[in-house]
């Protein structure tokens, strides 16, 4: 599983069509960012195995991982704060799965609390899976290839001096996201290409490569002998059944719990109205609070465990398995704290004890009546709230938890009004307490709209205003990969700060050569080209403006929005731009789009441009629909 992957754009906006552009990026990401530790005293950190098992040890003293992956890379401000809050819960290392912009921050923020990493180093995955819409050609992409050897030894050279480093994490679940035995061959090739490499250069850290369950197992003990350590995701009972796994395989290499939890979605067979049936809020707490004894800190070959996720979310999965819903915690977190330190609750999160919703179809704006019953050990006052998500259409969509409608109260009865969805819902009842504690319980109902049973593209619905871009990248629903014509040439700023209409940043397109052509088109999914379902529904806009000024005087522009077209499984369903000649100054433009069908929006920037006889830059802003 991967939900919050904080990779740099530059990591993942390479066309499908253009390998080279693959790694140029690939290859950029780290001579802009890297940065060398050489000087410092960095801790060595090896394993060994005794008469009772292996063990890893950091510095010759053993080190029993006790960890979480971190879901907070962006967030540099409030490194101290997060890192305090993992020693208060017995937390001594986190798991990222790549590295960034931030990593040095990261990792002097985890070194300054006492705290290791394990450092991720992106594979991509062969196809579309649970994390992303990514695909990739493990036998035919041989520049790709290189691009991932070369990220990964530069990440390397550059982090290995640093003592917050515990070990290397090449990989997330690749095996399991990619087709075909000769590709996951090709994988496992450049796999230990990398490891063997890994080895000559930095001899004080051990290599991990990280996959779902037992999936990796054969290939690594087939084609990758320089991995030190086998990295399993496993989530519930299963992770108490690795051990005897290895065992029956006759593979002598320690392992270590990479994510853990309570039994996934993807593991659960029980269903209501064909919705997974989701563990409630005690089962989620035993999972961690007693699965970390039962299943996991007894076994010799185990090395210890990363809890999914410390995160804070309001999608589908954070009720499920982050440890912060909304910025309230959730039993997962406390778990953690017991699990490590022995330690109850300091307050206990609230205790749905039912919640029930009528067993009938229902049409889109009904109030229908709510069961529920909660209680709170502390007798704090609580607070109620219902939102629903559905399991249908585009990836965001389907991760989407919209509020719903309440009214009445506990004493009474709350009854919620049914949204326009047409098909089964999951709906959620929240309880939360004024510690700051949320209670979360869910079921399914079957919604009846004869409009949303029309629809043709399954995408969100976005609120607007809805900004295409507006400050900076942490929050830009489209990613810059689209690139067309001469694309070797561009470079494309998210952060830029030299040149900004409002707030801290905006768009800087450059563009090196003084001939030929290029376009960039911000995209969702990134990398893709009308294959898979993906954009937005920002039906009701009027308008699609946006700021915009050159570095060159009248320089000319095309500016707009759409760009897939109709012979594709899933278009843009409307395509506007407008062609202009931008002056140093910044400058407003809109373009109606009151008559325009807005659906589906998949590409909701497009930038064409030539050279022109000059090298230049184009500088956008407060790019919006509303």
């Amino acid at each position: 599983m991967l939900f919050i992957l904080n990779i740099l754009y530059v990591s993942s906006i390479y066309p499908v069509s253009w390998p080279d552009m693959r790694s140029f990026h690939l290859c950029f990401l780290f001579l802009s960012t890297g940065f060398l530790f050489s000087t410092q005293n960095h801790a060595q950190t090896t394993v060994k195995k005794n008469d009772n098992g292996w063990q890893l040890l950091v510095d010759d003293k053993l080190f029993e991982i006790k960890g979480v992956t971190f879901g907070y890379e962006k967030d540099v401000e409030n490194y101290d704060t997060y890192f305090k809050d993992l020693q208060f819960l017995g937390v001594n290392t986190i798991r990222t799965w790549a590295t960034g912009k931030n990593t040095k921050a990261l990792l002097d923020a985890a070194h300054k609390h006492g705290i290791k990493i394990m450092m991720g180093i992106w594979m991509r995955h062969g196809r579309p899976g649970m994390e992303d819409d990514d695909r990739f050609n493990y036998l035919k992409d041989t520049k790709g290839m290189e691009a991932m050897y070369s990220n990964a030894i530069d990440v390397v050279a550059a982090y290995k001096g640093h003592p917050a480093v515990l070990t290397w994490g090449i990989g997330n679940e690749v095996y399991l996201n990619t087709a075909t035995d000769a590709e996951k061959e090709a994988y496992s090739i450049l796999l230990e290409r990398i490891c063997s490499k890994i080895k000559t250069i930095d001899p004080n850290h051990p290599i991990t490569s990280v996959e779902a369950w037992t999936f990796g197992l054969d290939w690594w003990e087939k084609h990758v002998p320089s991995l030190d350590i086998y990295g399993l995701n496993s989530y519930g009972a299963g992770a108490g059944l690795l051990t005897e796994e290895l065992e029956e395989r006759n593979i002598d290499k320690p392992y270590i719990i990479t994510e853990f939890g309570v039994t996934g979605e993807w593991d659960i067979q029980q269903e209501r109205h064909g919705i997974k049936v989701e563990p409630n809020d005690q089962q989620k707490y035993n999972a961690i609070a007693m699965g970390y004894h039962d299943w996991i800190r007894p076994r010799p070959a185990c090395l210890g465990v990363y809890v999914f996720h410390y995160s804070n979310g309001d999608d589908h999965m954070a009720p499920w398995l982050f440890t912060h819903y909304k910025g309230k915690y959730r039993p997962q977190y406390w778990a953690i704290r017991e699990a490590y330190t022995g330690e109850k609750s300091v307050n206990n999160v609230p205790v749905i004890n039912s919640f029930e919703l009528p067993d009938e179809i229902t049409k889109s704006g009904t109030w229908v009546p709510v069961i529920l019953e909660a209680s709170d050990i502390e007798k704090d006052s609580l607070t109620y709230n219902f939102v629903y998500n559905q399991r249908t259409g585009s990836r965001k969509r389907r991760d989407q938890l919209p509020p719903l409608q309440h009214r009445r109260n506990s004493t009474n009865g709350f009854e919620i009004e049914m949204p326009q969805e047409h098909g089964t819902i999951k709906v959620y009842a929240t309880v939360s307490d004024s510690y700051g504690n949320v209670g979360i319980a869910s079921t399914a109902m079957r919604v009846e709209d004869k409009k949303a049973k029309k629809r043709k593209y399954q995408v969100p619905k976005a609120a607007l205003p809805f900004y295409v871009y507006k400050d900076g990248d942490d929050e830009v629903p489209y990613a810059p990969s689209g690139y067309m014509g001469y694309y070797q040439a561009i470079n494309v700023d998210l952060n830029n700060t030299e040149q900004v209409h409002s707030g801290k940043s905006a768009i800087k397109i450059s563009y090196n050569i003084n001939h030929n052509w290029y376009g960039v088109g911000f995209m969702d999914p990134a990398n893709d080209w009308g294959n898979i379902l993906g954009g937005y529904d920002i039906s009701g806009a009027e308008t699609f403006s946006f700021w915009a000024k050159s570095s060159v005087a009248n320089k000319k522009v095309t500016i707009g929005f759409g760009l897939i077209d109709k012979d594709k499984p899933y278009p843009d369903t409307a395509k506007r731009s407008v062609e202009l000649f931008l002056t140093r100054n910044w400058k407003k433009y809109t373009i109606k789009t009151k008559r325009l069908d807005l659906s589906c929006i998949r590409t909701g920037l497009v930038i064409f441009a030539g050279g022109d006889g000059a090298e230049h830059e184009i500088y956008i802003d407060e790019v919006v629909f509303e």
